[in-house]
């Protein structure tokens, strides 16, 4: 079973790049989420959807948005990640891929890949889009931004 429209959003929490915790339930009700998840910082593809969310952050945060990068990289990755890229969202560590499960991301080619799937949450934790596709980290980005614009 995978999660679709309309299901509420898993809870969750994980540290995020500067050791924080992030807790789910603290944010649903106060601002609309895209939570991304990415398969490995400083790959190629995972480094041009970050940089792209980082590009539109701004316009994501004027609409009452949070932007969330998940993977399965460590604190220290994603700290080193977001320092040399100047990402100025959350990037949340799920090292045991809890997060990912209860979010049913797919992994693609044969299992190997993790998946990279973006989820736009609504205020009342309510999954209003899912946009998938691992060759695509850019279409993430205006999908989640065209969809938020309606929210």
């Amino acid at each position: 079973m995978t999660l679709k429209i309309g299901d509420k959003c898993p809870n969750f929490s994980l540290k995020n790049q500067n050791g924080e915790t992030i807790n789910s339930a603290e944010l649903i009700g106060s601002k609309n989420l895209v939570i991304f998840f990415y398969p490995k910082d400083e790959t190629p593809g995972c480094t041009k959807e970050a940089c792209s969310f980082r590009d539109m952050h701004d316009e994501f945060k004027n609409l009452g948005c949070e932007v969330i990068g998940i993977s399965s990289d460590s604190v220290h990755s994603h700290k080193k990640f977001a320092e040399k890229f100047q990402l100025s969202y959350i990037l949340l560590a799920d090292t045991q891929k809890t997060v990912r499960a209860a979010f049913q991301v797919p992994a693609n080619l044969f299992g190997l890949i993790p998946g990279r799937v973006t989820y736009i949450i609504d205020k009342a934790g309510i999954i209003r889009g899912i946009h998938n596709s691992q060759t695509d980290p850019v279409g993430h980005i205006s999908a989640a931004l065209n969809l938020v614009k309606t929210l």
